[in-house]
């Protein structure tokens, strides 16, 4: 009688006053009360929801998380495809990330740097009063713009330029630097070009390997091979305009001051020191303005002053002496703005 008085079952229909109920039901014992919402479910949700929730959120976590991985395996590759593609308009600027210009296989390949460096330098022709001058540039952006040196087209009436592909071209002068021997022609219609990928200069050292691209005595696409001779060399040139012009017409090389000694002729009284990557590359008259290329195909300086014994009576002294030297690319990058803007860059 007692026993089957108190089942389970009739206890929990039936509780004593006062008494809380017992059993699921306690789970909802602090919800709030109101007349308007539905009764509370008799059991607490599962559990399993939540974690399969997790689980499918955790997924594109991981998908991006392996593609990073991918992606920093490739390395540089990825990165200068990349900025490739955002810059496909025609009007690609030269890339200042340092991108490799050769694959890492060929790292140091004077072949390969010769490759993939060759359509990025041109030949320039200036005509000026007195007379014709020949120099070397290198291309900054898709639709023409080309860095030289100051004294290649400075009082030049009428520019001409031919790539790599043997096109011709009208330039024009957008600004000039004489101070740092640096100037920007423009090409008119020009459009798909190559443009260089410029690295870091203040990376090299002493005894790097490097490559000179140009035009000595208009010999287009020469290329040459030496090494980083010294660096931050104090090197002086001319900025009378007069005394540029009158070197144009000459035979030599472009007059500079090194060490004390004047090179080439006299550099006049006006003049400008800028320090300079020294090499041992072979540099003739008509590499200025081209290009000083270190092992991956980075443009790291343009060569502008090169001692040439061209006009010695002595055969045994004419052509390069392994005296060469370039404007450090890093200085190109700081002026390259005031270059557009037709500024001296002073």
């Amino acid at each position: 009688m007692t026993e089957s008085s108190f089942r389970s079952g009739d206890h929990e229909q039936h509780p004593q006053a006062g008494r809380a109920p017992q059993g699921p039901a306690e789970t909802h014992l602090h919800a709030p009360v109101n007349p308007e919402w539905p009764p509370p479910p008799p059991y607490a949700p599962a559990p399993q929801a939540p974690a399969a929730r997790r689980r499918r959120a955790r997924g594109p976590v991981t998908l991006l998380a392996a593609v990073a991985i991918a992606a920093a395996a490739v390395g540089g590759g990825t990165a200068y495809g990349i900025q490739e593609l955002t810059h496909s308009d025609g009007t690609v600027a030269a890339s200042t990330t340092g991108a490799d210009a050769v694959p890492a296989a060929k790292k140091g390949s004077v072949a390969a740097i010769a490759a993939a460096v060759s359509p990025s330098v041109v030949e320039i022709n200036a005509t000026s009063n007195a007379g014709r001058s020949t120099g070397s540039g290198v291309i900054l952006t898709g639709d023409g713009e080309i860095v030289t040196n100051n004294h290649v087209v400075s009082g030049a009436s009428s520019v001409k330029v031919r790539t790599h592909d043997g096109k011709t071209y009208t330039a024009r002068v957008v600004g000039t630097d004489s101070k740092k021997d640096l100037a920007l022609i423009k090409l008119e219609n020009a459009s798909g070009l190559s443009p260089a990928s410029l690295g870091d200069s203040d990376a090299l050292q002493v005894g790097d390997q490097v490559v000179a691209i140009g035009s000595p005595e208009g010999l287009t696409g020469t290329v040459t091979s030496g090494i980083v001779s010294a660096l931050h060399r104090d090197v002086t040139v001319s900025t009378d305009e007069g005394q540029q012009q009158q070197q144009q017409g000459g035979d030599g090389g472009w007059p500079f001051e090194f060490g004390g000694r004047q090179f080439n002729g006299d550099t006049g009284d006006s003049t400008t020191t800028y320090k300079a990557i020294q090499t041992d590359a072979s540099l003739n008259p008509g590499n200025s303005g081209g290009a000083l290329i270190n092992a991956s195909g980075q443009i790291i300086g343009i060569n502008s002053a090169m001692f040439s014994s061209a006009t010695s009576s002595s055969s045994s002294d004419a052509g390069s002496v392994g005296l060469g030297f370039a404007i450090p690319i890093n200085t190109v990058k700081s002026d390259l703005a005031a270059l557009r803007a037709g500024g001296s860059g002073d």
